[in-house]
């Protein structure tokens, strides 16, 4: 009873960081030394990333992992840090009530107490979800979390845009109409990945008429542009694992062509991240 008390704490500590136009910032996780790191440098919250997990486990993103092997990741990362954690759970690794109760039992398990639930499903012929059935599919996690003692944070992702399903025309539309449905459903947060132009998501702020959640990319708006937009959420999804294996790769590079070590100028040492990990 007292674990549910606590992570029912802090799953209102995540749902109230959701202000709009005071955004919260999220620096995705991928293993319990990013996590360490990212809760370092101050963040209020930590996210996971579903693709940072898949790769750095040899897998493809887009639920190639199974739901087990996802929550065995998130739990150590839950466990290493003291801030809320919210766990990209991809598309809930199925469609009906039973199993999304599973989901939201293992991820409560883990010590979660958020998590991300797309509509996208990997399939050409019909690359998103019908919005109803996606709605049924948050009703059953809020309901079993709720059953755990614990409203879990729902972050529902619209992949209207990420995947540009549909005219270009008629994709605000769309989104919107499956955003309200998902929102009245139970999610705390739309996310909206795709989406760059800042009239399309000030237009998606007014509508929903709830937090909602962009992706942070090169070349996209900065943070203080989308607060004043409105936005209460930014993710950064898999970009900082992919930018420290990008590193990675240039470090191997170098050393194995020229026999220097410039990429190393300015890493930790040896001695903070033992420090880090030892706390």
């Amino acid at each position: 009873m007292a674990i549910a008390e606590g992570l029912s704490q802090k799953a209102e500590a995540l749902r109230a960081l959701h202000r709009p136009g005071r955004p919260l910032v999220l620096v995705n996780a991928w293993d319990v030394a990013s996590a360490r790191m990212i809760e370092e440098a101050g963040s209020k919250a930590v996210a996971t990333t579903s693709a940072g997990v898949a790769f750095s486990l040899g897998f493809p993103d887009g639920q190639r992992i199974s739901r087990e092997k996802m929550l065995q990741a998130v739990a150590p990362i839950c466990a290493a840090v003291s801030v809320p954690v919210t766990a990209d759970m991809e598309a809930g690794y199925g469609d009906t009530a039973e199993e999304m109760d599973r989901t939201a039992s293992g991820v409560v398990e883990a010590g979660a107490v958020g998590l991300n639930l797309e509509d996208g499903t990997g399939r050409d012929e019909s690359p998103l979800l019908v919005p109803e059935t996606h709605a049924a599919k948050i009703r059953a996690v809020v309901e079993g979390g709720r059953r755990r003692g614990v409203h879990l944070v729902v972050n529902a992702r619209i992949d209207v845009y990420l995947d540009q399903v549909g005219p270009e025309s008629g994709r605000l539309e769309d989104t919107i109409r499956r955003g309200l449905a998902y929102r009245d459903a139970g999610a705390s947060c739309i996310f909206v990945p795709g989406v760059i132009d800042p009239s399309v998501i000030a237009a998606l702020v007014d509508r929903l008429d709830c937090p909602v959640n962009v992706l942070a990319v090169a070349g996209g708006p900065s943070i203080s542009e989308l607060a004043k937009l409105g936005v209460a959420r930014v993710s950064l999804g898999s970009g900082p694992m992919r930018a420290a294996m990008t590193l990675t790769k240039r470090l191997a590079e170098e050393v194995l062509s020229s026999g220097t070590y410039s990429a190393l100028e300015g890493a930790s040492s040896h001695a903070a991240f033992n420090k880090l990990m030892a706390r």
